[in-house]
């Protein structure tokens, strides 16, 4: 079911006239494209607000009823104001169910927690793209696009090319264009943790054939047993020789 915005026509104009909407609760706008001029409009702003916070309201399409006359069209601007929550501005297009438009829609992420990369390999999936430009027909616009994840290995990434598009939907890029979705790879404290530990390991083992053993403890080089036990006696025969 299509999201309805209701709208009035804007009779004022300028700056001004934008100004006194926004002190009473509108927001001003405007909706143009198809074969039909360009309408300068007004909308509730409380209404609308809640509505923005909808993700599926900025990639579909949308029910405009302009003064109780409903037509298709597409979210394509929506001004906000620098610090307040208050919409500043606000523009739909028209669009027809015959040609094809050109969307951002939302990227869904699924399954990285059951990839090699994150279940075996312990790793961490960064996300470098959170939406992607399409084009297709208005029926065939999709509300978000699913990146499966479960195939991603450490050191890999997933580019748009790999991505499974819905029927009807064609990527809008050049060339050989093919941007990177996610990627996966080790957080680099673990990396660091196992680099010190692996130095550690490193050093200790020369130290360790170091440490004498018993048996040359007991046996120092150069020092045979037998001359400590004879010491003594011979010391004695050479006092009894010299009397």
């Amino acid at each position: 079911m299509a999201i309805e915005v209701v709208a009035q026509t804007r009779k004022q104009q300028g700056t001004g006239a934008s100004r006194r909407l926004r002190l009473v609760g509108k927001v001003p706008g405007i909706v143009y494209g198809g074969k039909k001029p360009a309408v300068t409009i007004e909308i509730d702003h409380n209404g609308l607000f809640h509505q923005l916070r909808n993700e599926k309201f900025h990639a579909s399409i949308l029910t405009l009823t302009l003064d109780n006359a409903p037509e298709p069209v597409l979210l394509r601007a929506v001004n906000m104001h620098p610090w307040k929550l208050q919409v500043q501005h606000i523009d739909f297009q028209r669009v027809s169910a015959d040609e094809k438009i050109h969307m951002k829609v939302p990227l869904h992420f699924a399954n990285a927690e059951i990839s090699p990369a994150v279940k075996v390999s312990g790793g961490i999936v960064s996300h470098i793209m959170n939406e992607l430009d399409i084009r297709c027909l208005p029926a065939d616009l999709p509300e978000f696009i699913e990146v499966d994840l479960s195939e991603l290995t450490v050191g890999h990434s997933m580019h748009v090319r790999d991505l499974a598009l819905p029927k009807g939907v064609e990527l809008s890029l050049k060339g050989t264009e093919n941007p990177p979705v996610a990627a996966a790879q080790i957080p680099k404290v673990l990396v660091a943790e196992e680099e010190a530990v692996g130095g550690e390991a490193a050093e200790a083992a020369p130290a360790a054939s170091e440490v004498p053993t018993v048996k040359q403890q007991a046996k120092p080089e150069g020092e045979p047993v037998e001359e400590k036990k004879g010491g003594k006696g011979e010391k004695k025969a050479e006092k009894t020789e010299k009397k």
